[in-house]
Protein backbone atom coordinates (compact mmCIF):
# COMPACT_ATOMS: atom_id res chain seq x y z
CA UNK A 1 0.00 0.00 0.00
CA UNK A 2 2.80 2.41 0.89
CA UNK A 3 4.66 1.49 -2.38
CA UNK A 4 1.80 2.42 -4.57
CA UNK A 5 1.05 5.89 -2.29
CA UNK A 6 4.84 6.61 -2.52
CA UNK A 7 4.30 6.17 -6.60
CA UNK A 8 1.37 8.73 -6.40
CA UNK A 9 3.42 11.21 -5.16
CA UNK A 10 5.97 10.75 -7.11
CA UNK A 11 3.93 11.19 -10.24
CA UNK A 12 2.23 14.22 -8.64
CA UNK A 13 5.64 15.83 -7.82
CA UNK A 14 6.91 15.03 -11.39
CA UNK A 15 3.99 16.85 -13.29
CA UNK A 16 3.96 20.22 -10.88
CA UNK A 17 7.83 20.44 -11.81
CA UNK A 18 7.26 20.24 -15.20
CA UNK A 19 4.52 22.19 -15.05
CA UNK A 20 6.73 25.18 -13.11
CA UNK A 21 9.46 24.63 -15.77
CA UNK A 22 7.24 25.61 -18.62
CA UNK A 23 5.50 28.28 -16.41
CA UNK A 24 9.63 29.74 -16.18
CA UNK A 25 10.22 29.44 -19.40
CA UNK A 26 6.95 31.65 -20.55
CA UNK A 27 5.24 29.14 -22.19
CA UNK A 28 0.90 29.30 -21.48
CA UNK A 29 -0.54 25.80 -21.97
CA UNK A 30 -3.83 25.99 -23.96
CA UNK A 31 -6.82 23.84 -24.84
CA UNK A 32 -7.97 25.73 -27.47
CA UNK A 33 -6.67 25.20 -30.78
CA UNK A 34 -4.76 28.12 -32.35
CA UNK A 35 -5.42 29.59 -35.70
CA UNK A 36 -2.38 30.77 -37.42
CA UNK A 37 -3.66 31.53 -40.72
CA UNK A 38 -3.19 30.12 -43.87
CA UNK A 39 0.23 28.98 -45.01
CA UNK A 40 2.07 31.81 -47.44
CA UNK A 41 1.71 30.85 -50.46
CA UNK A 42 4.69 30.08 -52.40
CA UNK A 43 3.00 31.27 -55.35
CA UNK A 44 5.40 34.51 -56.58
CA UNK A 45 2.60 36.33 -58.69
CA UNK A 46 5.10 38.30 -60.70
CA UNK A 47 6.19 38.37 -63.64
CA UNK A 48 10.18 38.59 -65.00
CA UNK A 49 10.65 42.37 -66.34
CA UNK A 50 11.28 42.50 -69.94
CA UNK A 51 13.80 45.28 -69.38
CA UNK A 52 16.04 43.43 -67.24
CA UNK A 53 16.13 40.47 -69.55
CA UNK A 54 17.37 42.89 -72.48
CA UNK A 55 14.24 41.30 -74.65
CA UNK A 56 12.83 44.01 -77.44
CA UNK A 57 9.46 45.74 -76.08
CA UNK A 58 6.92 45.43 -78.95
CA UNK A 59 3.31 46.77 -79.59
CA UNK A 60 1.39 48.65 -77.20
CA UNK A 61 1.79 48.52 -73.39
CA UNK A 62 -1.68 47.30 -71.67
CA UNK A 63 -2.51 46.15 -68.21
CA UNK A 64 -4.77 43.15 -67.93
CA UNK A 65 -6.10 41.47 -64.02
CA UNK A 66 -5.45 37.65 -63.88
CA UNK A 67 -5.98 35.39 -61.45
CA UNK A 68 -2.95 34.21 -59.11
CA UNK A 69 -3.50 33.19 -55.78
CA UNK A 70 -7.29 32.94 -55.77
CA UNK A 71 -6.55 37.24 -55.91
CA UNK A 72 -6.44 39.63 -59.18
CA UNK A 73 -3.30 40.54 -59.96
CA UNK A 74 -2.44 43.27 -62.91
CA UNK A 75 0.22 41.78 -65.52
CA UNK A 76 1.65 44.14 -68.14
CA UNK A 77 1.76 43.06 -71.77
CA UNK A 78 1.82 44.20 -75.03
CA UNK A 79 -0.74 44.52 -77.60
CA UNK A 80 -0.74 44.13 -81.15
CA UNK A 81 -2.77 47.40 -81.21
CA UNK A 82 -1.38 50.11 -83.34
CA UNK A 83 -0.70 52.47 -80.91
CA UNK A 84 -2.40 55.57 -82.76
CA UNK A 85 -5.43 53.50 -82.04
CA UNK A 86 -4.85 52.22 -78.67
CA UNK A 87 -6.43 54.98 -76.05
CA UNK A 88 -8.89 56.75 -78.87
CA UNK A 89 -11.85 54.14 -78.85
CA UNK A 90 -12.87 52.75 -75.64
CA UNK A 91 -14.56 49.89 -77.46
CA UNK A 92 -11.54 49.14 -79.55
CA UNK A 93 -9.66 48.82 -76.53
CA UNK A 94 -12.16 46.78 -74.48
CA UNK A 95 -11.56 44.61 -77.41
CA UNK A 96 -8.14 44.57 -77.29
CA UNK A 97 -8.33 43.48 -73.46
CA UNK A 98 -10.70 41.05 -74.03
CA UNK A 99 -8.31 39.19 -76.45
CA UNK A 100 -5.53 39.60 -73.58
CA UNK A 101 -8.13 37.36 -71.29
CA UNK A 102 -9.30 35.17 -73.35
CA UNK A 103 -5.63 34.08 -74.53
CA UNK A 104 -4.02 31.54 -72.20
CA UNK A 105 -1.04 32.78 -70.08
CA UNK A 106 2.13 32.43 -71.37
CA UNK A 107 4.79 30.37 -70.22
CA UNK A 108 6.57 33.33 -67.65
CA UNK A 109 2.98 33.86 -66.56
CA UNK A 110 2.10 30.41 -65.63
CA UNK A 111 5.38 29.43 -63.80
CA UNK A 112 4.63 32.92 -61.74
CA UNK A 113 1.30 31.43 -60.98
CA UNK A 114 -1.00 33.32 -63.27
CA UNK A 115 -4.62 31.83 -64.70
CA UNK A 116 -7.51 33.16 -66.41
CA UNK A 117 -11.07 32.23 -66.25
CA UNK A 118 -12.64 33.91 -69.30
CA UNK A 119 -13.59 31.78 -71.25
CA UNK A 120 -14.69 31.85 -75.14
CA UNK A 121 -17.24 32.56 -77.14
CA UNK A 122 -17.23 36.06 -75.59
CA UNK A 123 -17.61 39.37 -77.88
CA UNK A 124 -17.71 43.03 -76.36
CA UNK A 125 -18.77 45.99 -78.37
CA UNK A 126 -20.56 49.77 -77.72
CA UNK A 127 -23.87 50.20 -76.33
CA UNK A 128 -27.56 50.31 -77.60
CA UNK A 129 -29.79 53.26 -78.36
CA UNK A 130 -30.29 55.29 -75.84
CA UNK A 131 -27.34 53.69 -73.58
CA UNK A 132 -25.54 56.11 -71.72
CA UNK A 133 -22.30 57.33 -73.66
CA UNK A 134 -19.29 54.99 -73.13
CA UNK A 135 -21.43 52.01 -72.52
CA UNK A 136 -19.95 48.40 -72.94
CA UNK A 137 -22.13 45.38 -74.29
CA UNK A 138 -20.99 41.67 -73.90
CA UNK A 139 -22.58 39.16 -75.89
CA UNK A 140 -23.57 37.32 -72.90
CA UNK A 141 -25.12 38.23 -69.94
CA UNK A 142 -22.92 39.28 -67.24
CA UNK A 143 -24.83 37.15 -64.54
CA UNK A 144 -23.87 33.86 -67.35
CA UNK A 145 -20.26 34.60 -66.85
CA UNK A 146 -18.46 32.77 -63.95
CA UNK A 147 -18.25 35.17 -61.25
CA UNK A 148 -14.06 35.32 -61.32
CA UNK A 149 -14.23 35.58 -65.59
CA UNK A 150 -16.52 38.84 -64.82
CA UNK A 151 -14.50 40.24 -61.96
CA UNK A 152 -11.52 39.98 -64.18
CA UNK A 153 -12.97 41.84 -66.97
CA UNK A 154 -14.64 44.61 -64.87
CA UNK A 155 -11.37 45.39 -63.80
CA UNK A 156 -9.70 45.47 -66.85
CA UNK A 157 -11.85 47.50 -68.21
CA UNK A 158 -12.49 50.21 -65.57
CA UNK A 159 -8.87 50.36 -65.27
CA UNK A 160 -8.10 51.48 -68.89
CA UNK A 161 -9.69 54.09 -71.44
CA UNK A 162 -12.50 51.97 -71.90
CA UNK A 163 -13.38 52.32 -68.35
CA UNK A 164 -16.34 55.39 -67.01
CA UNK A 165 -14.01 56.96 -64.69
CA UNK A 166 -13.77 56.43 -60.74
CA UNK A 167 -12.36 52.90 -61.02
CA UNK A 168 -15.70 52.08 -62.92
CA UNK A 169 -17.21 50.85 -66.06
CA UNK A 170 -20.47 50.81 -67.29
CA UNK A 171 -21.22 47.51 -68.74
CA UNK A 172 -24.68 45.49 -69.82
CA UNK A 173 -25.29 42.34 -72.11
CA UNK A 174 -26.77 41.40 -75.35
CA UNK A 175 -30.32 41.93 -74.31
CA UNK A 176 -32.35 45.01 -73.76
CA UNK A 177 -31.87 45.35 -69.82
CA UNK A 178 -29.97 48.64 -69.26
CA UNK A 179 -26.37 48.78 -68.41
CA UNK A 180 -24.97 48.79 -64.93
CA UNK A 181 -21.91 50.83 -63.31
CA UNK A 182 -19.52 47.95 -61.97
CA UNK A 183 -16.54 48.91 -59.97
CA UNK A 184 -13.19 47.73 -59.27
CA UNK A 185 -12.07 47.95 -55.68
CA UNK A 186 -9.47 46.36 -53.31
CA UNK A 187 -12.01 43.92 -51.59
CA UNK A 188 -13.17 43.09 -55.82
CA UNK A 189 -9.43 42.32 -56.23
CA UNK A 190 -8.88 40.04 -52.87
CA UNK A 191 -12.37 38.34 -53.52
CA UNK A 192 -12.56 38.12 -57.32
CA UNK A 193 -15.54 34.91 -56.35
CA UNK A 194 -17.65 37.86 -55.12
CA UNK A 195 -20.28 40.65 -57.19
CA UNK A 196 -18.88 44.03 -58.06
CA UNK A 197 -20.05 46.56 -56.47
CA UNK A 198 -22.60 48.27 -58.86
CA UNK A 199 -25.09 51.29 -59.14
CA UNK A 200 -27.88 52.20 -61.57
CA UNK A 201 -26.70 54.29 -64.31
CA UNK A 202 -27.75 58.04 -63.98
CA UNK A 203 -26.13 59.69 -67.20
CA UNK A 204 -27.87 60.97 -69.57
CA UNK A 205 -28.81 58.83 -72.41
CA UNK A 206 -26.39 59.37 -75.59
CA UNK A 207 -26.78 57.05 -78.92
CA UNK A 208 -23.88 54.62 -79.04
CA UNK A 209 -22.94 52.19 -81.84
CA UNK A 210 -21.42 49.19 -81.53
Amino acid sequence: MRRRTYGRTALAAGLLALGALVTGCGIRTTSVPVDAGAAPSRVPCRTTDEATTGAPLQGVPVRVYLLCGSQLEAVDRRSPLPEEKAGGDPVRTARGLLAQLLAEPSDTERQAGFTTAVRGPLTVGGGHRGDPAGTLRLSRQPEDLAPMAFSQLVCSFAESSAGAGGHSVLLGGPGAYPPKRHRCTAELRERPESAPPTAAVTAPAATATG
